[in-house]
């Protein structure tokens, strides 16, 4: 199974109703720590073979740290533990004597260099800021890893919201090793965590249905197709992109750049008067065509798409908003809304509605445009970034996107997709015009009769590969749109990575 998405409360619950099913809390204990300890090996084997130095809190993410290093001193690896107190919990406690007693050593306090650090200071369940010990406990760990130490952290990074990814104080890791899922708070603060690794501890995937899944490669590649080697322009679709008004053709020429680093077999630029010869020199590869007056220049748009994007560079006259609702009205088939042709609905949402109700249809809004649109706040867009497409996309008929870090994609059913490929090289003027190309490619060639695939997974799939392409391209400052296009023939084209025995999602950290 894939990896879900968990707030602090949706992951005890898991836990609970796992042991409901019959595993104890110390079974649970057991499984996270073997299975981290499996982990730190298989990733830094040599540095650990010379020491590991745990610091370890009363709660049972300190039980989790005894236990790793119970698995790792039974394999010959010295261990030592610098522990917050005797651990509060009889599963903790049993955890803390077999360790001792397989040659874990308890400190007071610990000068050596050991080469890893084990963070088990504070769990999911935790709240607040570190103070007291804790607190200087996790400046220690900070030392360390400036002098050149391994830091991992066991479920999250101590001090880390597992909700909210609020921080204040908080540890800084290269791997952190969540259990049983990825928790928010991973994926909002992603730049203390490293790379993430995600243990199955044997959570049922039945109590964990109604959670946002994590969209990962296999996901991607078990719902895009190879394109065939028999493929024509006509198999692999036609797309047209409605945008580019006068001052803004680059909008429209970077989404039909996205769409044919995608795999469109035919596009179409549909732009304003005097950008023709702009757009014809920009992507040579595209039909270019005025935006439409009569009925008639409507009816050939339509006939030539599998798929409509509009938005791109659109503009905000009062011309848009008459300009969407006639392509809307007069084709039914697979859309995506972005920018301003969903700008002009803000507030009104009831005729977005009706115009989107009944095809299979993408609204992709950043937080501000999604503030807009719903007439809320950005904060509490940000705060409730993980239910607040629920309700509109179900409003809408249409699949919701709500962009940021991370990615949360709403079905209209109610299916939630997290995205959280990407680095902030994605955050420049631009981004989202090529990612509207990329999703219009899929909607039009997978979005039709013939396949199962939502425009909701559709739309994930984009994501997730324009995400991929951007860490492609290893580093953020000097990278722009061009490198980012063209790293994703390799983003599309990746297979699917073998991961460790036991993990169910890996994410590597950002650049």
């Amino acid at each position: 199974m894939g990896a879900r998405v968990a707030s602090a409360s949706e992951a005890v619950a898991c836990e609970r109703a796992a042991m409901k099913r019959g595993a104890t809390s110390r079974e649970l204990m057991q499984r996270a720590g073997v299975g981290a300890a499996d982990l730190i090996i298989s990733n830094f084997p040599e540095a650990v073979r010379l020491g590991a130095l745990f610091f370890t809190g009363k709660g049972n993410n300190g039980g989790d740290g005894w236990v790793v290093a119970d698995s790792l001193a039974r394999r010959g690896i010295p261990c030592r533990v610098v522990s917050m107190g005797l651990p509060a919990s009889p599963e903790a406690s049993a955890a803390r004597h077999d360790a001792l007693g397989n040659g874990v050593a308890q400190v007071d306090a610990c000068s050596d260099d050991a080469p890893v650090v084990i963070d088990a200071l504070l769990g999911t369940g935790s709240s607040g800021f570190p103070r007291g010990d804790v607190a200087s406990s996790v400046d220690q760990i900070n030392l360390r890893r400036e002098g050149g130490a391994t830091v991992i952290s066991l479920d999250l990074p101590s001090g880390l919201d597992a909700t909210s990814g609020e921080h204040e104080k908080a540890v800084s890791a290269d791997l952190t090793i969540s259990f049983g899922t990825v928790k928010r708070g991973h994926l909002v603060a992603r730049d203390l965590c490293g790379t993430i690794a995600v243990n199955d501890i044997g959570l049922d995937e039945a109590d964990m249905r109604t959670l946002p899944l994590l969209v990962d490669r296999a996901w991607v590649n078990a719902r895009v197709p190879r394109i065939s080697a028999s493929a024509h322009k006509g198999t692999r679709k036609s797309l047209s992109i409605v945008g580019g008004a006068r001052g803004m053709a680059g909008a429209a020429l970077l989404s039909g750049e996205g769409a044919l680093r995608s795999g469109i077999g035919l596009l179409r630029i549909v732009t304003a008067e005097g950008n023709e010869t702009a757009v014809h020199a920009g992507l040579p590869a595209a039909i270019v065509a005025r935006w439409p007056e009569r009925a008639d220049e409507i009816a050939a748009i339509v006939a030539a798409s599998d798929a409509l994007a509009i938005g791109p560079g659109l503009g905000s006259s009062p011309r848009t908003r008459d300009l969407v609702e006639r392509l809307l009205l007069a084709w039914n088939g697979p859309a995506v809304i972005d920018a301003d042709a969903l700008n002009v609905f803000a507030g009104d949402v009831l005729s977005l509605s009706q115009l989107l109700r009944g095809r299979p249809a993408v609204v992709t809004p950043h937080p501000a445009e999604m503030a807009r649109l719903i007439g809320a706040q950005v904060t509490d867009v940000l705060e409730r970034r993980f239910e607040v497409g629920l309700e509109l996309a179900a409003e809408l008929g249409a699949c919701v996107l709500l962009k940021g870090t991370p990615t949360v994609i709403f079905a209209p059913s109610g299916e939630r997709y997290v995205c959280a490929a990407g680095t902030a090289a994605l955050a420049t003027g631009g981004s989202g015009d090529v990612l509207t190309g990329m999703i219009g490619t899929l909607m039009a060639q997978l979005c039709t009769k013939d396949s199962a695939c939502s425009a909701a997974e559709a739309a994930a799939c984009a994501v997730f590969v324009h995400g991929r392409a951007a860490q492609l391209c290893g580093v953020v400052r000097g990278t722009t749109l061009a490198d980012i296009l063209a790293a994703m023939p390799e983003a599309w084209n990746e297979t699917a990575e073998t991961l460790p025995s036991g993990v169910i999602a890996q994410l590597g950290s950002f650049a």
